[in-house]
């Protein structure tokens, strides 16, 4: 089997299962995608919200994690691939499984979170002969509970590299506001750098606010959700961009896509050394004072600046793209 049909069932986390695919696409495989959970407009997702997140915040129900459109049966029917690759995928449920034997496809599981952050049980791992995992932890842990795991970073979609910067004078966080992140955001605010936060859980618009069920905000400088190739054009323009990990241990998305864009990475993470070579290619700090001091130095030396993001770039498209781990998760079936 050299080519086959490849079906891409995944969430649509900030398009991403779209990066995937071009992956797919661009290392010469006929890829179908079917994202999950999209909920397109804003009267769906007020739904989603009144029906699915409200119950579960108030107890009501077990989770707010079911996805919105489901995965259907009759979408694999129609495709009929040989291999499907289900990215997350707690939420399937039996018909769709019973699907997958129909059309005689190969599973496969793709993690691209720790598996303790899913409701994954271990009769529903049981349903893929094949997983993969971002998390070296999780690989090495299913690998000596006898599953078949291949570890495969994330990476950076080359075809979003940005056309145009913007500029600013700030180090700039993309994400969500998690307790480390804060506590660093906050670090830089307080030590006199200019600094912004972007995001729903950083805004202080009264739609963000309800849309968290959060009202109360960090006193940091910040904006709403931006579009992820916006992001990009800011993250290429900024000083530096901050990528924190928290308690993870496979390295994020973020990784690879600030050096990827043309940016400059501030990145908690010596281990990022097996992708990047710190201090030429990226820029790894350890503790709040060194933050601050690398984040000063990216604001008043443009050179140097320049230098590392090019490196980075360099880096990143010749070895982190998701046609470099497309090609990757190929040999499982070459």
């Amino acid at each position: 089997m050299s080519t086959p049909r490849i079906m891409l069932i995944a969430p649509a986390f900030h398009g991403y299962a779209q990066s995937i695919a071009r992956g797919f696409e661009l290392a010469g495989h006929d890829v179908v995608l079917h994202e999950y959970d999209r909920l397109d407009g804003v009267r769906a997702k007020v739904r989603h919200k009144a029906m699915v997140e409200l119950p579960a915040r108030l107890r009501l129900t077990p989770d707010a994690g079911v996805a919105a459109g489901q995965v259907t049966a009759a979408a694999i029917r129609a495709v009929r691939p040989e291999v499907v690759i289900v990215i997350r995928g707690d939420h399937v449920d039996d018909e769709v499984y019973d699907a997958m034997d129909a059309v005689g496809a190969r599973r496969i599981l793709w993690l691209w979170d720790e598996v303790r952050r899913t409701s994954h049980t271990e009769a529903t791992l049981d349903r893929y002969p094949q997983l993969i995992s971002y998390s070296p932890r999780d690989t090495a842990a299913f690998q000596a509970a006898g599953r078949a795991c291949l570890h495969v970073a994330n990476a950076f979609d080359h075809t979003m590299v940005p056309a145009h910067r913007t500029q600013s004078n700030g180090i700039l966080f993309i994400g969500a506001r998690y307790p480390r992140r804060q506590q660093l955001v906050e670090a830089l605010a307080h030590a006199g750098v200019p600094v912004l936060a972007v995001g729903r859980s950083w805004s202080r618009h009264p739609f963000d606010r309800a849309r968290t069920w959060e009202w109360r905000r960090p006193d940091v400088r910040s904006i709403r959700d931006v579009p992820r190739m916006r992001g990009y054009e800011m993250t290429a323009g900024a000083p530096a961009a901050l990528n924190v990990h928290f308690d993870q241990d496979g390295f994020t998305m973020k990784t690879f896509e600030v050096p990827g864009v043309g940016g400059v990475q501030l990145v908690d993470r010596p281990d990022v050394a097996q992708y990047y070579e710190p201090g030429t290619e990226v820029l790894v700090f350890e503790h709040e004072a060194e933050l601050v001091e690398l984040a000063q130095r990216c604001i008043h030396d443009d050179r140097w600046g320049d230098r590392i993001r090019e490196a980075g770039q360099r880096r990143t498209l010749a070895e982190h793209t998701f046609v470099h781990r497309a090609r990757e998760v190929a040999k499982l079936w070459g």
